[in-house]
């Protein structure tokens, strides 16, 4: 067990969250620094191989100081080293399932990346199709309470943070990415209500990306101003809290 852990953090970022979510689950004490991506700081960017976040800062049994980066080997480490129960799985077929998906989960923030820098409506919709296609996929995938039939797992890691984007895109715009997708709706909430998911983030992340998706000054960012937090008011409230 290393001495000391310490997560390089942006407050907006997914990826970190997916480490904040499994030192939590672990109940690994980690601390975190949180830096300006607009203003990275020398000391990050002469450690970063990549020049982004999480970074995971170890020091070892031996005093010795280590780097990680990239979201997916961080929290396969924090497994690892953690105490309880693995959020991987053993059986080496639902190892390779569950990487896959945590690429397709990827591939997912990429599209809201998309969704929310679009200078106009035509692009937008077409992030939106993209990452509601990719939903489609998970709900015929979904099989139990969690996405393997097993516990809470990495795959679990990979797509709380994406449902807390859809959170505060129902709640600024009334976009609903998961409309009549039961499976995919019910571990949603599943989600949104699991301690470590909700401890991943700081009390005022709605706020702060709020402000960030205003700043971009793209359709999504018109479309909060013009409805004043909402286009229509939403048929029913977000099914995460």
């Amino acid at each position: 067990m290393p001495q000391i852990l310490t997560l390089v953090s942006h407050y907006l970022c997914p990826y970190v969250q997916r480490a904040a979510i499994v030192a939590s689950e672990k109940d690994m004490a980690m601390s975190r620094t949180f830096i300006d991506l607009a203003d990275k700081p020398a000391w990050f960017t002469a450690i970063s191989p990549t020049g982004k976040v999480p970074l995971l800062k170890v020091t070892d049994e031996n005093n010795r100081q280590h780097v990680l980066f990239e979201s997916a080997p961080i929290a396969e480490y924090l497994d690892e080293i953690g105490p309880g129960p693995r959020l991987m799985p053993n059986h080496p077929l639902e190892k390779a399932r569950t990487r896959a998906w945590v690429e397709f989960a990827s591939a997912i923030l990429s599209d809201i990346a998309g969704l929310y820098s679009a200078q106009d409506k035509d692009g937008f919709d077409l992030k939106r199709a993209a990452i509601m296609k990719r939903l489609a996929q998970i709900e015929l995938e979904i099989r139990g309470d969690w996405f393997m039939e097993r516990q809470f797992g990495l795959i679990e890691v990979a797509f709380a943070p994406i449902f807390r984007y859809f959170d505060v895109f129902e709640e600024v715009a009334s976009i609903n990415l998961t409309t009549d997708l039961p499976k995919v709706g019910l571990w949603r909430q599943k989600l949104g209500q699991r301690p470590s998911v909700i401890a991943a983030v700081s009390s005022d992340y709605d706020t702060q990306l709020r402000a960030f998706l205003l700043a971009r000054k793209s359709y999504l960012s018109a479309v909060i101003e013009q409805g004043q937090h909402r286009l229509t008011p939403p048929q029913q409230p977000p099914a995460a809290s």
